[in-house]
């Protein structure tokens, strides 16, 4: 039987849920539920509501759609709202691509028809594509500062094109956008780069963009935390690697 605690936890996302895995596999689920639901959160203070939103971004970046879905309805039992779940899924674009995410936001939908929301949201974009260009550089040297600038002065002509998508596209179309702000996207990109993995010199890169944006380094200790259950230890114990790379312990 999973203990107190984490049938609390439990029921606070999933309540009245008669778990199949319960009938099928026991001993597995309350282990796991144990672990994710009770042991695992003592070491991490993130609220429940961005605990739901890490969560869901860690599930698009590995592909876990059943699991996704299931989340998207906890999500939105503890009160993460319906454009914050579409802004999670349009913020894994720039960085799982659409290859991925295209399910995902199918499978968004669904669950939103289910619940009986209205679709389409609220529009959340705040550019035209006149200003996406601009906004976008704005935004990138508020969030990571020169990266962009330098890319576009020194790439080879061939490739500054990249640094122009950066700007214009990943910051310019998406981070810009209302229903989140720059400290929930960049736990978000975070959250998505560890879970992918193969991406070190990336998940480096946002590990400053999040300390340029007020998330510290415990912040980040507690992402990993919860999402421990989700994407295993290898994954778990690089990024914890590269946490301690980009900002040592004191």
């Amino acid at each position: 039987m999973p203990n107190k605690i984490a049938q609390q936890n439990h029921d606070e996302m999933f309540p009245n849920h008669v778990s199949t895995l319960k009938q099928t596999d026991p001993e597995f689920i309350d282990v796991f539920d144990n672990f994710a639901f009770d042991e695992v959160l003592q070491h991490s203070h993130l609220e429940t509501k961005l605990r739901m939103k890490v969560t869901l971004a860690s599930l698009i970046a590995m592909q876990c759609l059943n699991e996704y879905k299931a989340m998207v309805t906890a999500a939105l039992n503890v009160g993460v709202t319906p454009v914050e779940i579409k802004e999670i899924v349009y913020q894994a674009v720039p960085y799982a691509g659409l290859g991925k995410v295209f399910d995902f936001l199918n499978g968004t939908n669904e669950v939103f028809k289910e619940k009986g929301i209205d679709l389409p949201l609220a529009p959340q974009s705040t550019t035209t594509p006149e200003t996406r260009m601009d906004d976008g550089l704005t935004t990138v040297r508020r969030i990571v500062g020169s990266a962009v600038d330098d890319m576009l002065a020194t790439a080879p002509d061939n490739q500054k094109h990249f640094a122009t998508f950066l700007a214009d596209n990943c910051f310019g179309d998406f981070y810009t956008r209302n229903g989140l702000d720059d400290a929930t996207r960049e736990l978000l990109t975070f959250s998505m780069l560890i879970s992918m993995g193969g991406a070190d010199p990336q998940v480096k890169g946002h590990i400053a963009a999040n300390q340029n944006v007020g998330n510290d380094k415990q912040r980040l200790i507690d992402v990993i935390t919860v999402l421990l259950p989700f994407i295993g230890y290898p994954r778990t114990l690089t990024a914890v690697s590269l946490v301690n790379e980009v900002m040592p312990e004191a």
